[in-house]
Parts: C-alpha cells; structure tokens; sequence
C-alpha cells in the first residue's frame, strides 16, 4: 500500500516563499506514474495545481505559473512544491498525489496561509 506524507506548510507573509516536500512510500519498487499538488480553499472544490510525470513532462495550472515550481527527486519517490511571491488567495490546504499503476494515491493535506 502507498503511503502519501506532505510536509512543509505553515504562515507565510504576502510574498515569500514556501516549500512543500511530498513523499511516497511502500511502492515496492514499482514506478510512480504521476507526482502532483491539489489544494482546496474553504468553501472551494479541490484544484489542481502542478504534477509532474516520471519523465519529467510538466503541468502547472495558469495562475501559478512563473511563480510555482515542481522538483521532483525520483530516486526518493519524493515531489516538491516550491512556491515564490505568495498572496493571500493561494491560501490553501495542499494535497499530494501519486499515482502507480492504475490507482492514485493521496496524502492528508498540509495547510498554506498566506498573510496580507
């Protein structure tokens, strides 16, 4: 069974930075298909925020681009969200996400407030 850990949310002023780190665990040595972020706001729907594939192709959604990046560390199953000029409204609970053959996978959620 994979297991799914976020880390690396908390406070952060308007305009720093923030790094998220996602780990995946018990993959038996199969590889990960997909890594990505969601992250739902209250009273929101979940949305998708960056993922990243095996290979390295690279999707982010619109809003975050320029600002947002995904690392992604394959040797350690382990995907990070590196997030510059933050503003209030990306305030968020983050979700990590893996998905290996055919299912995926998510974390708990780690909470991102941004502070005006």
């Amino acid at each position: 069974q994979v297991q799914v850990m976020e880390s690396g949310g908390g406070l952060v002023q308007a305009g720093g930075s923030l790094r998220l780190s996602c780990a995946a665990s018990g993959t038996s040595g199969n590889m990960i298909n997909r890594m990505g972020w969601h992250r739902q706001a209250p009273g929101k729907p979940r949305e998708s925020v960056a993922s990243i594939t095996g290979g390295g192709i690279i999707n982010y959604r619109d809003s975050v681009k320029g600002r947002f990046t995904i690392p992604r560390d394959n040797a350690k199953d382990t995907v990070y969200l590196q997030m510059n000029s933050l503003q209030p409204d990306i305030s968020a609970v983050y979700y990590c996400n893996v998905q290996q053959t055919g299912r995926t996978y998510w974390g708990k959620g780690t909470l991102v407030t941004v502070s005006s």
